[in-house]
């Protein structure tokens, strides 16, 4: 009986728990009903507009750029990894200049840095992180961390900035990076609709999206021509951000792709001696490899440090170099040109054996002067040189053999030679910018005059042609380029900066795109004859004081250039003329005579006589390269060697 009453009162209480807990149950429910029935009727609104204004945005991860070395291994730009003071103006309780007069208390701002933040931060969007400091030290790093909580929108950031490790070493050849300009970001603009019609060869990293969040572009020298490979492919962020621009999370990321690295053709040893050979001179100077096109040197004094424009070049550095009488700005091997002088008897010789316009034997004694259309076009030599045949007009370096030469061939039979040895045309260097200079013609003056009586080519102006003067104006690269296929045999390489291209990730070589040779339909005889007698400059003509001791053979000419005209009654006083109306210097060379593995061309501005200011350059230049570098490679070798022997 006892048993019963307690199994009934045991189903009771389970009973009223059950009860109980579907009470709850029920409750619950109600009140989470109500809660839906409230927000989805009351509030709706409110949280449909909140909704609305929270927004999904792409944040771009700006990608690494690739780095620049010499052929040697030696890194001519590289990035650095910068402690940077940032702003974010969708964080900021307070106003801009507010911050900025706060910030100003505790670490260093310029004016200069004022006005970078200012004009970087007119492109940014709000929930952009906007630089106004870069390079921080610790200590400023310090005293922003510890009152950070006072600036809510302030940050310590990293950044990759640019270096250039050698300073105004090759300047000319790699160039720099600034800050991207309202043109810059026109010709991307271009670029990318360009691209966009170009289905057959499109490429995803010319498109404008590929350079949102990026503050830097190539301005000269590689790093322009090259820009494409270099900058690499912009990651992203889907982020989504609240109506004010605040960052609620990350939806998905991709990665940025690293730019490509470029491995050059230039000889950082040989570059430094070529540009400290110019020490307190303007000129410039290029130097080829003959077999391969490859640039040596790539010399344009004065120079600069492109460090300046990395960061930003502040508006007294600008003025500085911009106004500069000396224009270290200009890129002389590429964009400047002169008359070369002397150093194109060599072209008119082998000019006139090709054309049967003269042979090797034929000669006359020389009065000292040419006499055409009652003008007198006179001999450096006053009285003359004496007999003179092709072989002795190069070594001796005579006038008059070339004035005669030049009114027998003719302007535009001159010019159609010319033209395949690279004189007056592009080389198709991989640098943008190149100039074309002038190689003289019947048509090229009849377009180049607007007056009809400018236009006609009169046969006076032919004459001093053949001594590299008149209409004739060529850029040093013009001139090696020349020399180089010369002592190539009269194959045509063409010239080029760039080696490889290697993948930063795989260190796979991409190899440049070199057009193929080409040869000059000229004999080998008559190349060889002409080289020979290049030889006979340095051993027994006006070069021989300064290639004397050279532990190598080599083929040179000299050559003057007049900046300005003398009188025909009247002699050159270098003395009498201010610096910068004096003779421009130059020389061309290659090395060792039987096989040359160098070329080069020289100009000195207003540095008179070729053998004067030119050719010692060119000897130190010679020197090092076929000299002292293979020793100091021989050298280390051995030290190698010895090193082995000792381990073993």
């Amino acid at each position: 009986m006892t048993s019963s009453l307690e199994t009934r009162s045991g189903n009771s209480i389970f009973r009223t728990r059950i009860s109980y807990c579907f009470l709850f149950v029920i409750i619950c429910l109600s009140i989470l009903g109500a809660r839906l029935f409230y927000l989805g009727n009351t509030q709706y609104n409110q949280y449909a507009t909140e909704a609305i204004n929270n927004s999904v945005t792409i944040l771009p991860l700006t990608p690494q750029r690739g780095i620049i070395m010499d052929r040697n291994g030696i890194v001519l730009a590289k990035n650095y990894t910068a402690l940077t003071l940032e702003i974010t103006r969708s964080n900021l309780q307070n106003s801009v200049p507010e911050v900025l007069k706060e910030l100003a208390k505790i670490v260093l701002i310029t004016p200069k840095d004022r006005h970078k933040f200012a004009r970087a931060l007119s492109d940014a969007k709000l929930f952009e992180p906007v630089i106004l400091r870069n390079d921080l030290n610790e200590s400023e790093v310090a005293a922003i961390s510890a009152r950070a909580y006072k600036f809510p929108g302030v940050a310590i950031g990293t950044r990759l900035l640019r270096e250039y490790p050698q300073g105004q070493t090759a300047t000319s050849a790699v160039g720099y990076v600034s800050r991207l300009s309202s043109q810059d970001r026109i010709n991307i603009k271009d670029a990318s609709d360009a691209n966009d019609e170009n289905l057959h060869n499109f490429n995803g990293r010319l498109e404008e999206s590929n350079y949102n969040g990026t503050d830097f572009i190539g301005k000269v020298g590689v790093e322009q021509s090259y820009e494409t490979q270099l900058h690499g492919v912009t990651g992203f962020e889907k982020v989504e951000v609240t109506a004010t621009g605040k960052p609620v999370r990350v939806i998905s990321k991709t990665l940025p792709q690293p730019g490509e690295d470029l491995e050059l053709s230039i000889d950082v040893g040989l570059q430094r001696i070529a540009e400290k050979a110019f020490a307190g001179h303007k000129g410039a100077l290029v130097a080829i490899q003959p077999a391969t096109g490859e640039i040596l040197a790539f010399v344009s004094a004065p120079s600069y440090d492109p460090n300046w424009f990395a960061n930003g070049i502040d508006e007294q550095d600008w003025q500085a170099l911009s106004k500069s009488t000396d224009r270290p700005l200009l890129n002389r091997p590429l964009r400047g040109t002169y008359a070369p002088g002397s150093t194109y008897k060599p072209f008119m010789a082998l000019a006139a054996l090709t054309l049967h316009a003269r042979t090797r034997d034929w000669g006359f004694e020389d009065p000292g002067f040419y006499f055409f259309g009652g003008h007198k076009f006179r001999n450096d030599v006053i009285a003359g040189q004496g007999w003179i045949n092709m072989f002795k007009s190069i070594v001796v370096s005579n006038d008059t053999y070339y004035y005669m030469l030049a009114h027998d061939l003719g302007v535009d039979a001159i010019a159609s030679f010319m033209v395949p040895w690279g004189f007056g045309q592009k080389t198709g260097i991989d640098l943008t910018g190149e100039a074309i200079g002038i190689l003289p013609s019947t048509h090229w003056k009849r377009e180049a005059f607007k007056n009809s009586r400018m236009q006609r080519w009169f046969d006076g102006e032919t004459i001093s042609l053949g001594i590299g003067q008149g209409y004739n104006s060529f850029t040093i690269l013009q001139l090696a380029h020349a020399v180089a296929t010369l002592a190539n045999n009269g194959v045509v390489e063409r010239p080029h900066l760039v080696r490889k291209i290697f993948n930063p990730a795989t260190r796979n070589t991409l190899l440049t795109n070199i057009s193929p040779q080409c040869q000059i339909n000229v004999t080998q005889s008559d190349l060889a004859f002409i080289r020979s007698a290049m030889v006979a400059v340095g051993t027994q003509g006006l070069a021989k004081k300064v290639f004397a001791g050279a532990r190598y053979s080599a083929g040179v000419k000299t050559g003057t250039a007049q900046v300005i005209g003398i009188a025909a009654n009247k002699r050159y006083n270098a003395n009498a003329l201010r610096r910068d109306l004096r003779d421009n210097s130059l020389f061309e060379a290659f090395a060792p005579a039987e096989h040359p593995t160098i070329a080069l061309a020289i100009v000195v501005e207003n540095g008179g006589w070729g053998v004067q200011s030119a050719g010692p350059i060119a000897r130190k230049v010679l020197d090092y390269y076929l000299v002292d570098r293979l020793r100091q490679r021989s050298q280390m070798k051995n030290a190698a060697a010895d090193n082995n022997k000792m381990l073993q």
